[in-house]
């Protein structure tokens, strides 16, 4: 009897979010706005205040009678990347495209290294107001995107599930067409259960620590599952293990913003 009646204790706490875009970021994970250049926070102030001090020269570059092709509004821009989909705007990080013709597992280094290659050459300051200024910004935006969504795991997997196949396990209607499976529900319901029983107590804290611990176990676990399912092409499988995934980043913020005294923690999905 008890056992049956914990889902139904769990479904009020689980909140539908509003439906992201294509390869958004879920849970915890710290997002800047699309539009923001994730260059510019890699770059030192003295930088960025050159750069500013530098366009009035521009300027003045531009209207000589020899214009640069930086400062030209009718100019093209340079090298710029084949943005048919995520992976073709990274060539030499993931010249093979995305799985399972290469690993799902990608070189986040290798990646950044590119991604900043690509900024320096598309980068909106470099560009005068004009069409080509406003399609730098439009790339790099696109850049941005692409960079964010593939860097980590979860948003990587949700891009390929809906991009490659169809298949958007962010939808408003998720919980309905991917349901949580049994096991991994009881396991969120321990979970909620044993912070109830000692959130308020003294030693709470080793008990959150212990259960961070255990839930991180559980992401590595689904992560490696979620890559072998990409890499082999089992779409079903590589659907449950990322509707899994998105509960244990959930289970993982819940934990992280959890503070003494704190008898619950808030799921979104």
């Amino acid at each position: 009897m008890a056992s049956s009646l914990r889902p139904q204790r769990l479904l009020p706490r689980l909140s539908a979010t509003s439906r992201p875009t294509s390869g958004a970021r879920s849970s915890f994970l710290d997002q800047k706005s699309p539009g923001a250049c994730i260059l510019c926070h890699f770059r030192p102030q003295s930088t960025a205040r050159g750069l500013r001090i530098n366009h009035p020269q521009q300027q003045r570059r531009f209207a000589s009678t020899s214009p640069s092709p930086a400062t030209n509004n009718n100019s093209t821009i340079p090298n710029t990347p084949d943005i048919t989909n995520h992976y073709t705007i990274f060539p030499k990080t993931l010249p093979a495209g995305p799985p399972p013709k290469s690993p799902f597992d990608i070189s986040v280094g290798d990646l950044r290294r590119e991604f900043l290659q690509l900024q320096n050459i598309i980068h909106p300051d470099k560009y005068p107001q004009g069409p080509t200024k406003q399609r730098a910004e439009a790339l790099s935006a696109r850049i941005n995107e692409a960079y964010r969504t593939l860097s980590d795991p979860l948003s990587r997997a949700q891009y390929l599930l809906l991009e490659m196949h169809g298949i958007d396990v962010t939808a408003e209607d998720g919980a309905t067409h991917h349901a949580l499976d049994p096991e991994t529900l009881m396991e969120v319901m321990e979970v909620q259960e044993t912070i109830e029983e000692v959130g308020a107590e003294p030693g709470a804290e080793s008990t959150i620590a212990e259960l961070k611990k255990q839930n991180e176990e559980r992401v590595v676990e689904c992560l490696q599952k979620l890559a072998n399912a990409f890499n082999t092409g089992d779409v079903e499988s590589a659907r449950k293990e990322c509707v899994r995934l998105r509960f244990w980043y959930n289970i993982a913020q819940g934990l992280k913003e959890w503070e003494p005294g704190t008898t619950e923690i808030r799921l979104v999905h």
